[in-house]
């Protein structure tokens, strides 16, 4: 992975995270360029692993799934098998949309999306509180998101 970007590669990166589904000519048109370098840049960041993968974002809300709970989840030890373990486990649970190990009074802060509060209430005492791992879980459920977004910020990433 390169150490400095161009700044048409951040362009082209802004304007990818916008929306990837646009041709590469509009791409290549919105950050000054012509279309086979535009691609071949593209090509590139992907082998690079920069561009890990095009998704399609959808509305959580059309789809039913209208609560979003952060939870701190505070483990039963600190040895690697016990986080190794526990790691595998959040893996297999398609409501914790996020994982994150943290360092405070809590090992793991997750971002758990279900239908509603009654689904959350199922998903702790039948999946998650049962997990040999979990000493024990704190949970924050949010109102209303007041920000949301998947752009990285390209304006912090070093060009040269």
């Amino acid at each position: 992975m390169p150490d400095k970007f161009s700044k048409q590669e951040i362009a082209i990166l802004d304007e990818l995270q916008a929306d990837c589904t646009r041709p590469v000519a509009d791409i290549a048109q919105q950050t000054g360029m012509s279309s086979s370098p535009c691609w071949r840049r593209i090509s590139r960041l992907q082998q690079q692993g920069v561009i890990r993968k095009k998704v399609a974002l959808l509305e959580p809300k059309t789809l039913g799934l209208s609560v979003i709970v952060f939870a701190e989840v505070k483990l039963v030890n600190h040895s690697r098998e016990t986080l190794d373990s526990f790691a595998r486990e959040i893996e297999l649970l398609p409501e914790v949309q996020e994982c994150y190990v943290v360092v405070g009074d809590v090992d793991f802060l997750l971002k758990i999306m279900t239908r509603d509060i009654e689904s959350y209430q199922h998903f702790i005492y039948d999946q998650l509180s049962p997990l040999k791992e979990v000493h024990d879980i704190k949970s924050m459920v949010t109102l209303n998101p007041i920000k949301y977004t998947t752009k990285l910020p390209l304006n912090q990433v070093e060009t040269g």
